[in-house]
C-alpha cells in the first residue's frame, strides 16, 4: 500500500508542480508540487524497504546431547513470513 500511496503522492505533485498555472496569493502550488513529490519518493523508497525486509527468511538449526539417554538431539525451525498474511 505505501508503494502506491507514494507513486499517488508523486504523481499529484508533479501535476501541481508542472502542469497545473493557477496563481493563488495565499499559497504556492509549485511549492506544494515539489513537497509532495519528496514525500511520495521517500514514502515509495520506504515501502520498498518494508517490502523487501518482509521476504526474508530466518533459518535455526541447534544440536545438544540430551544428558539423561545420550542421545543427540537435532532441533530445526525456520521462519517465513507469509505474502496471504499482508493482503
Amino acid at each position: 500500500m505505501s508503494i502506491g500511496a507514494g507513486i499517488a503522492l508523486f504523481a499529484i505533485g508533479a501535476i501541481l508542480a508542472f502542469a497545473v498555472n493557477v496563481e493563488v496569493e495565499w499559497v504556492n502550488l509549485d511549492m506544494i508540487g515539489y513537497i509532495l513529490m519528496g514525500a511520495g519518493a521517500v514514502i515509495f523508497i520506504v515501502g520498498i524497504v518494508l517490502l523487501a525486509r518482509r521476504r526474508r527468511s530466518d533459518s535455526v538449526t541447534r544440536t545438544a546431547v540430551d544428558p539423561n539417554v545420550n542421545e543427540q538431539v537435532t532441533r530445526r525451525s525456520t521462519s517465513t513470513t507469509d505474502d496471504a498474511a499482508g493482503l
